[in-house]
């Protein structure tokens, strides 16, 4: 739990303080405190700020819908098959950074797991949970102290030197950073050396690095580099050689002098200088990252550095064998501007403008130059595998090994990219920074700067450190540090600076390092020594010359910066620093301070701030027991603390934390007291100016999270004491008096006080079980003791009253108090005991119970969530031991209570802490076993229940928190197991009911609804959802779940073209992207789209979405709304199994749980995954409760199903169509199996399926304006004919996951496989008949208005194919009649009502309801044919909702009955409306309705004398003419070759019906087709018509009476027809056309044959339709002979009927007068040519008579002589008859007769003797 963590450290290995001296330091506890503080290992609990492992979130996939994308399946299949299975893996684009697998379900793949059929909804609705993100948000959150990291580190590396004149001498130089500006160096010196070697490029091996430290880039630092060489010898070969113009190399000569000069004079002397700058001026001090992505500098330093140096040096690396850091991204520069100085100089002169201008030398220097980010990671390695210079503590100094549990295995060089022996520059701004020293380092950097002689000498200065001044002899301290950069060299006793060649005032810019004692005494000083040296050699090498000395002591001037002068002795006397030497003492110059240096102490040990020194001191002396026992002079040292200056005291803060916590500790009452009230004041002090703003300061945390180790064990832990004293001083101000100012500031700090008790507690208990404990096991909790932990209960109760009392008060104080509490609980439980813990939460709880005031709820809520945040929450105990997790329970409890609260901001808090909690767990790497998530869902199963207790709080949360809720229902529900989900649902019917209520809710809030849907995705009228907004997902808050999401989404920014997301997809938004109005980036979208919110409503903020944003929030919404559906799927497949065992409470009778659930699926636009796992759960449900859910309880469920299934059979997506084809199927089988029979789902279906017409489109536009069958017709049509294609059944049903024999499986319970294919076959038929009958009425309409006979024959066809359902049947009926009124068609319209009224007394009779028997039906069927007899069964089959046989009652019948009535008197058919009255009469009678009976027989009265006056007119009635029209041409489409017989009324003449029909079919013809009439009524033969003409032929036909002998010759005259009464109902037609066999169209009697021709209708006249089509035609011919016969006949016939017509009263003569004068004067005039006597010309002379058979003779004279005499007869009655007017008519009609008997004996000499 612990871990220990080597510190972060960048103090280089050659600044840190070792303690040289062997010093004693326990006699100084302040320095061992000190040495301590930096050196031992960070303590760092691990799990303080959470840990958490998560899963992958899971991916989305592009759901399928009905609509415009259901082409985007295929499309996803294309580009399936096109990915190649390598890139498979990556290419789904993680919604959050991180990539991930699909194997986070693989888990549930076990065999004893059951499957759940889609992804996890929660997973869905946060798709882009970060848990890091999430805590972020909670108030008072703590964030984890991360490193301090100064910006970044710049190594460097002398790669080779080279001049033109050639390398023969060492040269040695220094680099360091330094900053032109101010002119200041930042670093301390780095020494290289460039050894001559034979070649001319002298490269340079194993040079060590140097590391620079840096924090900010800026275009003033740079690297400042200064190169020395061997004093130049007088006379000899001086540096100029380097710099001379014309190209010179070295001769041989001039090499072997240098060469041997530089062995013999060890002294240097300056060369040359130069900058390098490391940045552009053009980089900004923010941007820490690199210029351009490739050199890590900015581009001036590769002033000239090439590429192929680039190259180059990696190629070197590698040969070397040392890749340990080259990170390739090194650059090498080569600096050839190196000015070479004249003579020696300061750094401070280099820059100035006096000076003169320095020659350029004739030289490349080459350095590769790294610059490393100081990465968060790297930190955090560092601290992983010790500090960056990897020596950090020797090994003797650390924690045996085995305690740093954070190695990782890693070897060194794995982490950091340095070696061991890089120089780590020392930073000397580490000693100015505002911030606590972390190292320990303790030197002393001497800078010699001039001396002033009076003449010129070669002086240089040796710089030693001593002890003391009384022995002169005495060997000075080891103290110096080497210049030799390997680290092995050992401290030395004494630096040197260069020689000043020649000058008057030396120059010196060296600098030398010293390592300090721990302590200094005032003896301790540095002894400065000035030589002068000959530069040249006489006889032997040249020896240095003592010139004088200087002295200064360290504890007056150390931590001096200004410039010191110093005055040069002589000689060195004994004693040479007391005042009392000093008068014997020789000054040059005459005493003056001609010497001039700087100091510069860096050092971690000893604090420049006097107070602190002080404390140091007093805190010793207490410790040591050497003061006075009051320690009053402490206790001054302690409160003069405040007064220290803030960089001092953050400099020194840890280790005066830990003396003042130690004196906490084990002090007496007094000092703990003034200790504890000390730290609140530095504590509140660093807060409160530092720049840092956070919350919790840096360095308070640092310390406590770190470097607070609580003494290591030395000492008893720190935190009994502190509680107590804290304790003691808040108890204090309960009662009443409060001490000093300290209260509001310990509040404030609290956190940092409560964390310090916390760790002090995670020590104790390391400690104490650290060794006893095998490696691997977890540590057991720690039970506090009581006293301690009653302190502790105290206190914290006292911090609980402030936050209550000041929250009322509304301070911010009060809130992060509140959080600090919380998190010292969370702490706590992972430290102790938890059930002690949840002793100070129950407190908590208590102080804040039920519903509160806002500010006080928002506190509790956040307590919760901090502590519920916790590592180990779900594995907490109960605070019983029986009891299961206290804390979740409380958790629930409260988040309900705050649903119910009135400020809304805090229900969607509580709301939105759930979702991210559940989401913490289900994304949680350790419980993914399934027995893990069915304890998380048990744990919250509760809430659900509180839920289900109380709904109307559930009701009046807004959509977004329902929204959170359902959500977490779900995920609930999900891993439950089945037992839990039976005892909920056992309870009651009522609360079963509910739990179905909230899942229909979860349905209803994630309804995914495309914008652009079309028509059919349940927009239909019925739909019950209403109209929604299309998304309330993207509501006028984008809530939670989807912000993250964006804002997830819009991190991946838009990636180029080329690399879309996945597939190519994305490609189609990708053209919409660079317009204009669209921010650039997706941030800025979403930024735009959140700030513009204000007001707009959600459609209009989903257009202002960048549409690559858009894409994925519908993206997002269609899987969430499918996962959402899935699970309530899921729920609902195991509640149905659960109801067939009958184990839970239910309403078995209804199943109403199910249904209302099916119902919501189905009127919801649901995708494709969904419809897949869909329709097996269908089956398994009609499998168990078939026989409930068929039942006609549920028959509006049944409705609803499938109408909802005919809906989805019309779908464009073939897979969806395939399946509800089988839904169909399946509901057929339930019906057979428990109906036997089909009917009831037949009146279903087309009731559904006539609704579903009124929804949908049938037709479509052609491009020319012309209707055709639509898209959805046709695919229904294909659904109805697969759903009975037995051959392909298996297939289908397999296809859709179901097994091949499931429609013939028996059920339980049944015996026998009642599936039959006739009867779907049937089924099927007849709903296909209602679709083309509805598809013929759509394709008319544009030409209903036009094409009468067309209308009503579809909306005929319509009432036929709605038969089945008799409310539908009279729909279309009535429509029917409607029409014809309106044509004036008033037999067909009556004949309608008579069908209607028909059909209800039908229902009736099978009802045996009313007062009509089968009798009466009959007589019904005798006027109106179509009334039928199949109706019986089926009326009562259709009582489905809102149709059926409860409207078919006899008082409608008898509207229908009158209304037929008064059509037929319009019709003049009074013959039907007696009969009809007949039937209305017995309702009457029934009823005892006298009344109604008086005027029924009034009417009849009417009517039959009506009748009468129709049949005495001497103008026989007809009621109608009719016509036959026959079809030919293909314009015509189904009618072509077809022949009806129109019915008109009487009065329509041939010429009208020619115009009228013409005037329909013209047209419809196109621009390539004419309409010809064919005149006459021959035959037409198809073949012989030209293509491109139609042809309509139109002749008048009569009708025949039921008994007549259609085979006679006579003529028909319609008059003669007997029986007029009878009832006028045609059904076959005849018409004569005459013709002749020898070709000519006209000939005379002997050669005019006759075509008689009966056609026979479909049907009978007056139908419900004005024609009906012919469906049998037969015809006869007649020889002329039997012409003529039939002629005479014709007439002797009408005479005879004439004479013996019984007449009712003698009196009344005249119309038998007038009928015979007609008929007598068309037979007997002579001038009548054609009559009898043009047959006799014809057949009885010459030719003719010869070819007639005898018999034809005999028959022809028969006739004759039978017309003569029936003729005779006639006059006579004539004669009787006439009065005096008609005298002159009969004398004419005699005298005709006579001449035609006379005639006639010409050719009938027998006529005579007959007459």
């Amino acid at each position: 739990m612990l871990h220990l963590r080597h510190r972060r450290d960048s103090t280089p290995a050659t600044t840190r303080w070792r303690n040289t001296f062997e010093e004693n330091l326990e006699q100084w506890p302040h320095l061992n405190e000190l040495v301590h503080c930096y050196t031992t290992d960070w303590v760092k609990d691990e799990n303080k700020y959470g840990h958490y492992d998560t899963v992958g979130t899971p991916s989305f996939h592009n759901q399928i819908y009905e609509g415009p994308d259901t082409d985007i399946e295929t499309e996803m299949r294309l580009a399936g098959a096109r990915r190649t299975k390598g890139d498979d893996e990556d290419d789904i684009p993680s919604t959050s950074g991180r990539q991930f697998t699909e194997g986070a379900d693989g888990d549930l793949l076990h065999s004893d797991v059951q499957k759940h059929i889609g992804q996890s909804p929660l997973p869905a609705y946060e798709p882009a949970f970060d848990w890091e993100n999430e805590r972020a948000l909670i108030f008072g959150q703590r964030i984890p102290e991360t490193p301090l990291s100064h910006g970044m580190k710049i190594s460097v590396k002398v790669q080779s030197l080279q001049f033109q004149a050639g390398l023969v001498e060492p040269f040695y130089g220094t680099i360091c950073l330094y900053n032109r500006e101010r002119r200041e160096k930042l670093s301390e010196d780095f020494y290289f050396h460039v050894l001559p070697t034979e070649t001319q490029d002298a490269k340079i091996q194993s040079e060590p690095r140097a590391v620079f430290y840096l924090d900010v880039p800026s275009a003033s630092v740079c690297l400042l580099i200064q190169l020395e060489k061997h004093a130049t010898e007088e006379g000899g070969v001086t540096a100029s050689v380097y710099s001379r113009k014309d190209p010179v190399h070295l001769t041989e000569r001039e090499k072997q002098k240098l060469q041997v000069w530089s062995k013999v004079m060890p002294y240097k002397e300056s060369f040359a200088w130069t900058m390098v700058s490391l940045f552009d001026s053009s980089i900004g001090a923010a941007s820490v990252g690199p210029a351009s992505p490739s050199s890590p500098l900015a581009p001036s330093v590769s002033g000239s550095s090439s590429h192929e140096g680039v190259f180059e040096t990696s190629a070197k690396i590698s040969l070397d064998g040392k890749m340990s850091y080259s990170n390739g991204n090194s650059v090498v520069v080569e600096v050839s501007n190196l000015n070479k100085v004249k003579e020696s100089y300061t750094e401070e002169s280099l820059q100035d403008p006096k000076r003169k201008v320095h020659k350029p030398v004739k030289g490349v220097l080459r350095l590769e130059i790294e610059k490393h980010q100081i990465s968060q990671a790297d930190l955090e390695n560092m601290s992983e595998s010790g500090s960056i210079t990897n020596d950090s503590v020797d090994p003797g100094d650390r924690i045996a090994d085995s305690l740093s549990v954070s190695g990782n295995g890693t070897t060194q060089h794995g982490i950091s990219d340095f070696n061991a022996d890089d120089f780590h520059a020392f930073d000397f701004r580490t000693t100015t920074r505002n911030e606590p020293f972390l190292q320990l380092f303790h030197c002393l950097y001497v800078y010699p700067l001039t001396v002033s002689l009076g003449r010129k000498r070669n002086l240089f200065i040796r710089v030693e450190l001593r002890e003391d001044d009384g022995d002169i002899r005495r060997q000075p301290l080891e103290a110096i540090y080497p210049r030799d950069p390997g680290l092995d060299a050992s401290f030395q006793k004494w630096g040197h600076t260069q020689v000043a060649a020649g000058a008057r005032v030396a120059c010196y810019h060296d600098e030398i390092k010293l390592s300090l004692p721990a302590t200094w005494t005032p003896n301790h000083h540095l002894l400065f020594t000035l030589f002068h040296v000959d530069l040249q050699t006489k006889l032997e090498a040249p020896k240095p010359v003592v010139i004088g000395y200087t002295a200064l002591p360290l504890s007056s001037h150390a931590q001096l910066r200004s410039e010191i002068n110093l005055p040069i002795m002589r000689e060195l006397v004994p004693h040479y620093l007391q005042d009392a030497g000093r008068e014997r003492l020789d000054y040059l110059e005459d005493g003056k301070s001609v010497f001039r240096l700087r100091l510069r102490l860096c050092s971690s040990l000893y604090p420049i701030n006097e107070r602190i020194r002080d404390f140091f001191l007093e805190y010793d002396r207490h410790t040591l027991r050497t003061s006075p026992p009051w320690g009053s002079e402490l206790l001054e040292a302690i409160n003069s603390l405040k007064n220290v200056d803030s960089t001092a005291l953050l400099q020194f803060l840890h280790p005066i934390l830990n003396m003042l916590l130690h004196l906490i500790g084990n002090g007496g009452e007094t000092l703990q007291v003034a200790a504890f009230r000390a730290m609140v004041n530095i504590v509140t002090r660093v807060q409160q100016e530092s720049v840092d703003d956070a919350e919790r300061n840096h360095f308070l945390v640092n310390y406590v999270d770190c470097a607070f180790d609580d003494f290591g064990g030395r000492q008893p832990p720190v935190y009994p004491g502190l509680s107590t004293v804290w304790g003691s001083l808040a108890r204090s101000k309960a009662k009443g008096y409060r001490v000093g100012p300290v209260y509001d500031d310990v509040l404030a700090m609290a956190w940092f006080f409560l964390e310090l008790i916390v760790k002090s507690m995670a020590l104790e208990k390391t400690r104490l079980f650290y060794h006893s404990l095998p490696i691997g096991e977890d540590i057991p909790p720690m039970q506090l003791k009581d006293g301690v932990f009653r302190c502790i209960m105290q206190l914290y109760d006292c911090l609980l009253t402030e936050v209550h009392e000041r929250c009322k008060k509304g301070l911010s104080l009060a809130k992060r108090l509140n959080s600090s509490l919380a998190f010292f609980c969370y702490d706590l439980l992972s430290i102790i005991e938890p059930r002690q813990v949840f002793e100070l939460v129950s407190l908590y709880l208590d102080k804040f119970s039920g519903v509160c005031q806002s500010v006080l709820h928002e506190c509790k809520l956040t307590f919760l969530q901090i502590i519920c945040d916790h590592d180990l929450f779900v594995e907490m105990p109960g605070r019983d031991p029986s009891d299961r997790n206290y804390l979740s329970s409380v958790l629930i409890q409260e988040l309900f209570i705050t649903w119910d609260h009135e400020d809304l901001s805090l229900r969607a808090k509580a709301a939105r802490i759930l979702v991210v909690l559940l989401c913490k767990h289900e994304f949680d790497v350790r419980y993914q076993k399934p027995e893990d998530k069915l304890y998380i869902a048990q744990l919250y199963f509760p809430l659900v229940g509180q839920i289900l207790d109380e709904m109307p709080v559930f009701y009046n949360l807004n959509s977004v928190e329902k929204r959170e809720v359902s959500i977490v229902i779900l995920q609930i529900v999900r891993n439950l197991d089945d037992a839990s989900l039976v005892n909920a649902w056992q309870q009651s019917i009522a609360r079963t009911r509910l739990f179905f209520k909230l899942m229909e809710e979860c349905l209803l809030l994630f309804e995914h609804k495309k914008p652009a849907d079309g028509m059919l995705l349940g927009s239909s009228s019925r739909n019950p959802v209403g109209e929604a907004p299309t998304s309330p997902k993207y509501s006028d808050k984008l809530s939670p779940a989807i912000n993250n999401y964006l804002s997830e989404a819009s991190r991946q920014d838009v990636r180029p073209q080329g690399t879309p997301d996945n597939g190519y997809l994305w490609q189609r938004v990708n053209s919409q992207l660079s317009s204009p109005s669209q921010p650039y980036s997706l941030r800025e979208a979403l930024a735009q789209a959140q700030s513009s919110r204000i007001g707009a409503s959600a459609q209009a903020l989903r257009e202002s979405l960048h549409p690559l944003l858009r894409q994925k929030l519908e993206l997002w919404e269609e899987n969430l709304s499918a996962s959402v559906s899935l699970q309530v799927l899921e729920v609902t497949e195991k509640f149905s199994m659960m109801a067939s065992s009958h184990s839970i409470a239910t309403d078995y009778g209804k199943l109403d749980c199910i249904t209302t659930v099916f119902m919501s699926f189905l009127s919801r636009n649901q995708p494709l995954t969904f419809w897949k796992a869909f329709f097996p759960v269908f089956n398994s449900v009609f499998d168990l409760h078939g026989a409930t859910l068929m039942a006609r309880e549920n028959d509006r469920f049944l409705k609803q199903v499938t109408f909802h299934l005919l809906r989805l059979a019309v779908f464009r997506n073939e897979n969806v169509r395939k399946r509800a084809v089988v839904g169909l199927q399946i509901l057929v089988r339930s019906s057979f199996h428990y109906f036997m029979q089909t009917a009831r789902l037949r009146v279903m279906l087309i009731i559904t399926l006539s609704e579903l017409m009124s929804d949908v489109q049938v037709t479509q536009m052609r491009s020319d304006g012309s209707l055709e069958e639509s898209g959805e017709a046709r695919r229904l049509r294909k659904s109805l004919d697969e759903m009975k294609d037995e051959s392909k059944n298996a297939y289908l049903l397999k296809e859709c996951g179901l097994p091949e024999n499931a429609l013939v499986t028996i059920p339980e319970k049944m015996t026998e496989n009642r599936w039959s294919w006739s009867e779907v076959k049937y089924l099927s038929d007849s709903l296909l008949l209602a679709l083309d009958g509805s598809l013929e009425h759509a394709l008319l309409a544009p030409m209903m208005t036009m094409d009468r006979y067309a209308a009503a024959e579809s909306f005929y066809k319509l009432a036929m194919a709605f038969a089945p359902v008799p409310d539908l049947h009279i729909m279309w009926l009535l429509h029917l009649c409607d029409a014809h009124q309106e044509m004036q068609s008033w037999a067909e319209a009556a004949q309608c009502a008579v069908a209607v009224a028909g059909v209800v007394m039908q229902a009736l009779v099978s009802r045996n309801d009313g007062v009509w028997s089968k009798d009466h039906v009959a007589a019904l069927r005798k006027i109106c044919p179509m009334v039928s007899n199949e109706i019986t069964s089926e009326a009562s089959a259709a009582e489905v909702e809102g149709y059926g046989a409860s409207k078919l009652t006899v008082d409608s019948a008898v509207k229908y009955l009158q209304l037929a009535n008064k059509l037929f008197s319009q019709a003049e058919l009074f013959h039907f409306c007696a009969s009809i009255l007949e039937l209305v009469i017995p309702v009457y009678k029934s009823r005892r309705a006298y009344g109604q009976l008086a005027k029924c027989h009034t009417l009849l009265t009417n009517i039959y004398e009506s009748i009468l006056e129709q049949e005495s007119s001497p103008i026989p009635f007809t009621d109608a003419t009719y016509y036959r029209v026959g079809f030919y041409g293909d314009r015509f489409g189904k009618l072509d070759k077809k022949e009806y017989v129109y019915r008109e009324p009487r009065d329509v003449r041939l010429g009208d019906i020619m115009e009228k029909l013409s005037h329909i079919y013209e047209s419809r013809m196109d621009g390539n087709h004419t309409l010809h009439i064919i005149p006459d009524s021959r035959q037409v033969k198809a073949e012989e018509l030209q293509p491109g003409v139609c042809y309509l032929q139109i002749t008048a036909v009569d009708p025949v009476m039921e008994d007549e002998d259609l085979g006679s010759r006579r003529e028909r005259i319609f008059s003669l027809s007997t029986g007029s009464v009878r009832a006028r109902v045609f059904d076959r037609f005849l018409f004569d056309t005459p013709f002749t066999k020898n070709g000519k169209t006209q000939g005379g009697l002997e050669d005019q044959w006759k075509r008689r021709t009966v056609l026979q209708t479909e049907g009978s006249f007056p139908a419900l339709v004005n024609r009906l089509l012919v469906i049998k035609s037969e015809s006869l011919e007649f020889s002329p002979v039997e012409n003529a016969i039939g002629m005479i006949e014709t007439r002797t016939a009408a005479l005879r009927n004439e004479l013996e017509e019984p007449r009712s009263s003698e009196g009344d003569q005249l119309p038998r007068l007038q009928s015979l004068q007609r008929i007598l004067q068309g037979s007997v005039a002579v001038q009548v040519n054609s009559g009898v006597l043009s047959v006799c010309t014809a057949f009885l002379s010459g030719e003719p008579a010869t070819r007639l058979r005898s018999q034809e003779l005999q028959q022809l004279i028969a006739a004759l002589l039978e017309f003569m005499a029936v003729c005779k007869r006639a006059i006579r009655v004539h004669f009787r008859l006439i009065g005096e007017e008609d005298q002159d008519f009969h004398t004419q009609l005699v005298n005709g007769f006579q001449s035609l008997t006379a005639e006639l004996s010409h050719y009938i000499p027998a006529i005579l003797s007959e007459l």
